[in-house]
């Protein structure tokens, strides 16, 4: 069984999402094992095997690399920003205005 299986697809999809935002501030390890277990699809199995590590500190590697991913957004909180930003850039492009647009630049830079 691997990690992802029994995490929801909406959680791997934020957990992948973090990772390109945050993933320089992972240790390498924790970064390593995240990226080959959710991008590249291998197993705790197979990244222990690669590493010569245990299954179970690959597991606990990976659920601490989440724990601090989830951690630096709810701090720093990049991709919530550019969520906000991409939706009312979608709503502009919808109905342009410019005092919206000058709105949206006061807003975000």
């Amino acid at each position: 069984m691997k990690f992802g299986d029994i995490m929801e697809l909406k959680e791997i999809l934020e957990v992948s999402i973090l990772l390109d935002y945050y993933r320089n501030l992972l240790s390498e390890r924790q970064k390593r094992y995240l990226l080959e277990h959710f991008e590249e699809d291998l197993s705790l199995s197979e990244i222990g095997k690669k590493y010569n590590v245990s299954r179970q500190a690959v597991y606990d590697n990976i659920k601490r690399g989440i724990k601090i991913l989830k951690d630096y957004e709810k701090k720093v909180g990049f991709y919530k920003r550019d969520m906000r930003l991409k939706n009312a850039l979608e709503q502009l492009l919808c109905e342009y205005d410019q005092k919206k647009l000058e709105k949206i630049i006061k807003e975000n830079f």
